[in-house]
């Protein structure tokens, strides 16, 4: 808010500006604007002739270091620009050493706590001589312990997060009841489950912990005042302090940020935003070492909570913290007197708010003439945009998990009394399932494994004992793996079978029981590998470069594209991820790289990812009735023992895909394939074997700490399932004997296993029949499987684009106080969903076989389409990009205001460098015109301006071909992530990216984006997506009953945790 000079305000060249301060005390206090520094003595040795006019006195108390602050000298010097008001600072000493009579003497009082202040004596001293006092004195004792500001919060009805209190006082031990879980602390009764927050009820203790959930990997993060550019670190520790008074309160999530609120009196409030402290305890800070901040708007309901602080603590100079998260705003900390550190604006508000107040309320009683000043309206700030240039809006990706470690899978049929116990415990029989993932829950399982196990080598002959002692052992061996349970990288399921298993495999017996029994599923692996992860944060860091300011740079300069759009929180972003822990940690590492954090995981999965598991978003746990037609077919079809005919081609590559046909060339002979398969996995097991007997492997570790005991299990399983007892083989296991084939190739090369290449080569022929396929043989039934999975996501992502032109609620700069950005209105909406293959499938599906554009008709489109057909595979962090343009020179109502494009990446490259890999056309194909126009991609001064990135004149759909942020090179070796434009590369990048994959030895590079369609209309699309919804909502009514819910969510606030919001609905 901006005010004009009041009637009372003179623009003097020597304002009267007294510190009262000893001589040896004055040294380093400057004269700022020409203002006399003169001690309060001075104030009355004017010139007797010329008797002095009556001055309001204003009193600043308060510890020198805050007095000799900037900004309280800025305020200060500005204030004393009134005509009628003189300031004077008490010295320190005398606050501390002289009593508070001999204070000097004033008419108002500015004065506040801070460390080592005497609060006792300041409040005599307002007893003594009844100043005006601009902050109350007494509600500063209230300030000083977080119990009672939440008391006075919650009395005053603003919203909180919801809190207990833990008060270790021997004279109240009803106020001190703590059960500490794995992951939860019950605080009196009130359980709060992990994540939760643990403050210190002194105020001024900082030491602030944040507990995360086992499922996120544990630990804490420890906040504490900032030490240079540190302010929290990341430790292991999981257990709650034991000793000392806390305030327990539920975690809220705010995508790592924070909102602080500074008040000038009831009506004015400034609000700047922050890097929370919690996401990576790095401090961002500007040339001058101050942390960076910058001020946003606030919503007219925060606007009224900012009132209600500031009366409620009588504190007309004060600051609080506000968190912003599911759609909701919540005070968390109220600190008193606080000032904004670096904006002029924010200097000149608040000294002529403060002035006002004070002639207001002074200027009656010493007969000075005064009125009250109207207020300046905000001036709005338009962004425009020049020539025919558009300004990107929106970008959605859909992004594949990163290198993984084999999936593995165990199943076993129970009927011991205590796995029935185990299954009632946790309501299994509620819906005939149970999913046990919690390290409480497995260390159960674990511990039925161990008493079985016990039991049966102590050679009792117990009936009730059926289960087969080899599972029990490879039970147990991999729930003890090691060493703790991290709830990320194994789970059991256990389903009720009435009547005991229907059939047998061919690991169990042939006797077959009708009574009940349970089917255990024990699954393990898949983790983020290290590879995986540094995949992850290598593609959030080139992600980057898609962003106004960023084209062509690898994002190394800090002030440029990206990094200044979010760092000035113009950049709204959300990433949802499926439950499956290793999707979690490939969020959380791209979201590191693309973000430029730093510091573990967990913290940034914590605050940044939000869980998408409900209904099929992102994930599904079961296979259509489709799909189960359609691996029946395919099992079918690859059980023939001669070679494909033309009518298999037809059966099983009915889309003409150039991959499929390729991989059924290289295949010839479906069953002999398989049989040459077999036998190279029982070489592999029998050279594994020797190793193991060999004294010089006992110790040997593979990748990812995986020991020949266990390569030789997974390889074991996969020998004994692939071959079934009928001598046909087990279709279904391909696609597992690829990933452990691809696996050890990649990582364990150096065991120099013989024909692990000839059973890669083979192995991924058959696997890019199968695993296509899978999803799908026609058309017909491509589309029938992709509505069953991704449904509810297509819905989701239409949401995305019509909400981005829509929606007004989002965080926004404040034009007034912006100062060095050059669009605060800016405002770029990003949306990221990370997910398995299933879904990166079934979306692509849609988008292929929906009928988004004819190929017929659209040349670009053709070629789009013979470029996926060639693709084999969707490997580790396939992308599918869309990225929504607005042209702000078109009319609000055209068809050709917004401008939408669609890009793609198959994600890793093979183990094998691939010389007749598909090549697409490039990433935006641009017009030689625009082309010419951009400027050096590696030029510091394009980097740093802050211009909307240049988009493509619709008429020009292909032209010359636009390099992709990941700058496509095959002669390159297995260091490399991404190759860089020859223009942005330098040294420093060259360094970055040495140090970044230390200990990284096979991290295979990424295929760059490419357009897939430049020329699409959003209302093309939008109404592209009605119909798949329409269509889809048709043959999968429970999908659409999801939508339906999901479309409630996005017209409350998108905000919410959807996965809360769907549970809170007892959705399935």
């Amino acid at each position: 808010m901006s005010e004009p000079a009041s009637p009372g305000e003179s623009q003097r060249v020597a304002p009267r500006f007294f510190v009262g301060c000893e001589d040896d005390e004055s040294e380093g206090l400057e004269d700022y604007d020409g203002c006399s520094m003169r001690t309060d003595m001075e104030l009355y040795d004017e010139d007797a002739d010329s008797p002095p006019e009556r001055q309001i006195v204003v009193g600043i108390c308060s510890m020198m270091k805050k007095s000799k602050s900037k900004p309280m000298t800025q305020i200060l010097e500005r204030l004393c620009r009134f005509e009628y008001i003189t300031v004077v600072i008490f010295p320190e000493d005398v606050i501390l050493n002289e009593p508070v009579d001999k204070w000097p003497l004033c008419d108002c009082l500015v004065s506040f706590h801070s460390k080592g202040f005497p609060l006792d004596k300041a409040v005599s001293y307002a007893e003594l001589r009844n100043p005006l006092l601009i902050n109350d004195l007494n509600t500063q004792y209230y300030i000083q312990d977080r119990r009672e500001v939440y008391r006075i919060l919650q009395q005053e009805g603003i919203d909180l997060p919801r809190y207990a209190v833990l008060n270790r006082d021997p004279d109240k031990p009803d106020e001190c009841n703590l059960v500490e879980g794995e992951d939860h602390v019950e605080v009196n009764g009130e359980v709060f489950p992990k994540p939760f927050v643990e403050k210190p009820v002194c105020a001024e203790d900082h030491n602030v912990y944040i507990y995360y959930p086992t499922s996120a990997g544990g630990g804490s993060q420890r906040l504490f005042r900032k030490i240079g550019s540190r302010s929290s670190v990341y430790s292991p520790e999981s257990n709650v302090r034991k000793t000392g008074s806390y305030i327990y309160e539920e975690f809220m999530p705010t995508d790592g940020t924070d909102v602080k609120v500074y008040t000038v009196g009831p009506d004015y409030a400034h609000a700047e935003a922050r890097k929370s402290p919690a996401l990576d305890g790095k401090v961002e800070r500007d040339s001058e070492g101050k942390e960076i901040r910058y001020p946003v708007m606030l919503t007219a309901m925060e606007k009224l909570v900012a009132r209600k602080v500031c009366l409620a603590f009588k504190q007309t100079v004060c600051g609080f913290d506000l968190l912003r998260a599911n759609g909701h705003s919540y005070v968390c900390d109220v600190n008193g007197f606080s000032f904004v550190k670096n904006s002029m604006k924010y200097y000149d508000d608040c000294a002529k708010i403060l002035g006002n107040i004070v002639m207001r309320e002074l200027a009656p009683q010493f007969q000075i003439p005064w009125s009250i000043p109207t207020e300046a309206e905000d001036i709005p700030i338009v962004p425009t945009t020049s020539g025919t240039m558009m300004e990107l809006r929106c970008v959605i990706a859909i992004i594949r998990h990163g290198d993984r470690t084999p999936k593995q899978k165990m199943k076993m049929e129970v009927r011991n009394p205590m796995f029935f116990e185990l299954f009632d415990k946790y309501g299994g029989y509620k819906t005939g399932k149970l999913k046990l993932k919690k390290p409480k829950q497995l260390q159960e399982v674990l511990d039925i494994a161990r008493q079985l196990l016990l039991e049966l080598g102590d050679g009792r002959e117990d009936c009730e004992i059926e289960e087969k002692k080899s599972k029990l052992e490879q039970l147990k061996t991999v729930l003890e793996m090691y060493g703790h349970f991290s709830g990320i990288n194994r789970k059991v399921q256990i389903t009720y079978l009435p009547h005991g298993q229907p059939k047998t495999s061919s690991e169990e017996e042939d006797t077959h029981k009708e009574c009940p029994s349970l089917l255990l599923v024990l699954k393990w692996g898949g983790e983020l590998t290290p590879a995986g992860r540094v995949q992850a944060e290598e593609l959030g860091r080139a992600f980057r470069c898609m962003y106004p300011g960023g084209q062509g740079d690898y994002a190394g300069f800090p002030g440029c594209g990206l990094l200044r759009l979010h760092s000035t929180y113009r950049h709204d972003l959300k990433i949802y991820a499926s439950d499956e822990g290793r999707v979690q940690m490939t969020a959380a590492a791209f979201a590191k790289g693309l973000l430029a954090l730093e510091g573990e995981l967990t913290p940034i999965l914590v605050q940044m990812v939000k869980s998408a598991n409900m209904n099929g978003l992102l994930d599904s746990d079961s296979l259509s009735g489709c799909q189960h037609r359609v691996k029946a077919r395919l099992h079918e079809i690859m059980q023939k023992d001669q070679e494909f005919t033309e009518e298999d081609y037809d059966r099983l590559a009915p889309t003409g895909a150039a991959s499929v046909v390729n991989s059924m060339r290289i295949v010839e002979n479906p069953v002999m394939t398989c049989d040459q398969v077999y036998t190279l996995i029982q070489s592999l097991t029998s050279q594994i074997r020797k190793r193991l007997e060999d004294p010089k492997s006992a110790d040997l570790q593979l990748y990812h700490s995986e020991t020949l005991e266990l390569m030789l299990q997974r390889w074991s399983k996969l020998e004994r399932d692939f071959r079934m007892k009928s001598g046909r083989y087990d279709i279904s296991k391909i696609p597992d004997i690829y990933d452990c084939v691809k696996y050890d190739v990649q990582h364990n090369p150096t065991l120099g296993l013989e024909d692990t290449l000839e059973l890669f080569r083979l192995s991924r022929a058959l696997a890019d029949i199968i695993i296509p396929q899978e999803y799908g043989i026609n058309k017909v039934e491509k589309l029938d499987i992709a509505y069953a999975y991704c449904l509810p996501l297509v819905k989701k992502i239409q949401l995305d684009l019509q909400r981005t032109h829509e929606d007004e609620s989002v965080n926004k700069l404040h034009p007034l106080y912006s100062r060095g950005v050059m669009s605060p209105g800016r405002h770029v909406r990003t949306r990221l969903y990370f997910t398995s293959e299933s879904h990166v499938h079934s979306l692509l599906s849609t988008f292929r076989y929906g009928g988004l554009l004819d190929e017929e008709k659209d040349q670009q489109w053709k070629r789009a389409m013979d470029y996926l057909g060639a693709v084999s595979e969707l490997n580790y962090m396939t992308q599918i990009v869309i990225m929504l343009y607005e042209d702000n020179n078109k009319d609000p109502s055209s068809e050709e205001r917004f401008h939408v494009e669609l890009h793609f990446s198959p994600g890793v490259k093979g183990c094998e460098e691939e010389e007749n890999a598909p090549m697409g056309f490039g990433f935006r194909p641009a017009s030689a015109e625009n082309d010419q126009k951009q400027t050096d991609p590696g030029s510091l001064e394009d980097l740093s301006r802050d211009e909307p990135d240049r988009a493509l004149p619709l008429s020009e759909p292909m032209g010359i071909h636009r390099r992709s942020p990941l700058i496509r090179n095959r002669k390159t070796g297995s260091m490399e992530i991404f190759t860089l434009s020859a223009r942005g590369f330098n040294l420093s990048t060259l360094r970055l990216l040495a140090q970044s994959f230390e200990g990284c030895s096979m991290v295979p590079s990424i295929y760059p984006l490419e357009t897939l369609h430049n020329s699409l209309s959003l209302k093309q699309v939008d109404e592209f997506i009605t119909a798949v919804c329409e269509t889809g909502g048709d043959a999968h009514s429970r999908t659409t009953r999801g939508n339906g819910l999901l479309h409630t969510v996005e017209n409350h606030m998108e905000t919410v945790d959807l996965c809360w919001y769907l549970a809170s609905k007892s959705v399935c």
